[in-house]
């Protein structure tokens, strides 16, 4: 990112900030030694690991400058390269400018679960999202302080930009294989990220169990009548009078009360986390900030120091 800026975006300020989710394999020593020689370097190391999504939202809300580069992962699958493209298209007038996943190298299996996930997540939801937009956005400072208005306590950082709203433009690139380390994010923890996001930006799972719930009704009341019919007037006992009627409705009906009751309480947790109003994270400490000014205010990730937009 240095090299970015110092060859591609010499009139601007650069700030780049390390969430450090409570690492264990030397991260945090490597991170000391880079914030004592470069000053716009700054690391935020929480207390324990509080997930890639909080950890990165806290991040974005301690940025201080005109604009935001909302998630670069150390993994390097999303390129630094765009960045000054992202620039270019910023000062046009854009205040949103998103990153498009166009192809991912990754097995087949994981990334035919992400195109699913997404497509079925952008049908849903009321929001214009086009297909393959993860995290890697360069967005405004009036749409971080949108953002900020948001008092979410599991944010969804990629659609949470598209629900602010604002002019956007998409830039699609390649998606590059991990090449060093694995990846911590489990499969338990992606379904559960996949779930916030369906459960925060759509009613559509409630509505379909009502209309289900309907449809499910109704034939139950067309099997009892097809029975009576067979019973009163064309005398076919299969078997004793109910049994047929009993098992069916038993563990049909214990099925769906069941599905209905483990999707309210989807919905009653995303209501309970948000009502407790507790932190997003919970910080160990911050390197290179100011402690008078950084911790109540917030923008983006780097400043034009002059050009279109008026000096900072």
């Amino acid at each position: 990112m240095r090299d970015v800026f110092e060859k591609f975006l010499p009139n601007y300020e650069r700030e780049h900030v390390f969430c450090d989710n409570a690492s264990t394999d030397g991260t945090l020593e490597i991170l000391r030694d880079i914030a004592k020689t470069d000053p716009c370097v700054k690391v935020i190391v929480n207390a324990r690991n509080f997930g890639p999504m909080r950890s990165n939202y806290n991040g974005v809300m301690a940025a201080t400058g005109d604009a935001v580069l909302l998630f670069l992962p150390a993994d390097l699958q999303d390129p630094p390269s765009l960045l000054p493209q992202f620039v270019k298209l910023w000062e046009q007038g854009f205040e949103v400018v998103f990153g498009i996943r166009a192809q991912r190298n990754e097995p087949w299996l994981m990334r035919t679960m992400r195109f699913a996930y997404y497509r079925i997540l952008t049908g849903l939801t009321h929001l214009t999202t086009p297909p393959g937009v993860g995290d890697f956005q360069l967005v405004d400072r009036k749409v971080v302080e949108a953002m900020r208005q948001i008092e979410d306590a599991y944010p969804f950082l990629r659609m949470m930009t598209f629900e602010c709203g604002y002019t956007s433009v998409g830039v699609p690139y390649v998606w590059q294989a991990r090449k060093r380390g694995f990846s911590k994010n489990s499969l338990t923890r992606l379904v559960d990220q996949g779930l916030n996001g369906i459960i925060t930006y759509t009613n559509s799972p409630v509505r379909a169990v009502l209309l289900a719930g309907f449809a499910i009704a109704t034939l139950a009341i067309l099997y009892a009548l097809v029975n009576l019919i067979l019973g009163i007037f064309l005398y076919q006992k299969l078997a004793e009078p109910g049994i047929f009627s009993i098992i069916v409705a038993v563990f049909f009906f214990g099925g769906v009360q069941l599905f209905v009751t483990g999707l309210l309480g989807e919905y009653i947790l995303a209501i309970y986390a948000q009502v407790r109003k507790k932190p997003v994270v919970f910080e160990r400490e911050r390197i290179n900030f100011d402690n008078s000014a950084d911790r109540t205010h917030s923008s983006g990730a780097f400043r034009k120091e002059s050009g279109p937009l008026g000096p900072t």
